[in-house]
């Protein structure tokens, strides 16, 4: 097994047929890991900081029960993990706040989305650059979990 976030997460064993399968298809892993890297990382990060990406995703995981990337995400923010990062919670900053009722909204019910969540974000002072990689942050992690749930299912692990 390499050492993929989504490997672990989903507690993939180093031998075994999910571990072959995995192996086959080890472009896709290495692919999702990049988009890992990308999400949380990008190359023209803006202004949303690599604490926030990792705060919302840690959210996002929560929001969806998955302790082990919750475990992955929260550690990624570090000790300045701020307490909006729990589902339920806000950050008290219209900024922020907006950034959270997308990532939740997204996570929780992406069939309601409208344009109007777009403009929310705009009207919260969030640049169009930030919302695409905003965009990009939700969407990568809601496929992770869903993948980290499959993998879970084919592994015989919750």
């Amino acid at each position: 097994m390499n050492d993929h976030i989504l490997e672990r997460a989903a507690n993939v064993p180093a031998t075994g047929p999910l571990a072959e399968a995995l192996r086959t298809r080890s472009r896709l892993m290495e692919l999702t890991q990049a988009s890992h890297d990308a999400a949380l990382r990008p190359a023209t990060p803006g202004s949303i900081s690599f604490t926030e990406r990792a705060a919302l995703a840690a959210r996002m995981v929560q929001i969806c029960k998955d302790s082990a990337l919750a475990d992955h995400y929260i550690g990624l923010a570090g000790a300045t993990v701020p307490a909006w990062a729990t589902p339920d919670t806000r950050a008290d900053d219209a900024r922020l706040d907006a950034l959270i009722a997308y990532a939740d909204k997204i996570t929780l019910s992406p069939r309601d989305a409208t344009p109007e969540d777009i403009d929310a974000l705009r009207a919260a002072g969030i640049d169009e650059g930030d919302i695409v990689r905003l965009a990009g942050l939700v969407a990568f992690v809601n496929y992770q979990l869903r993948v980290a749930k499959v993998l879970r299912a084919m592994g015989g692990t919750r």
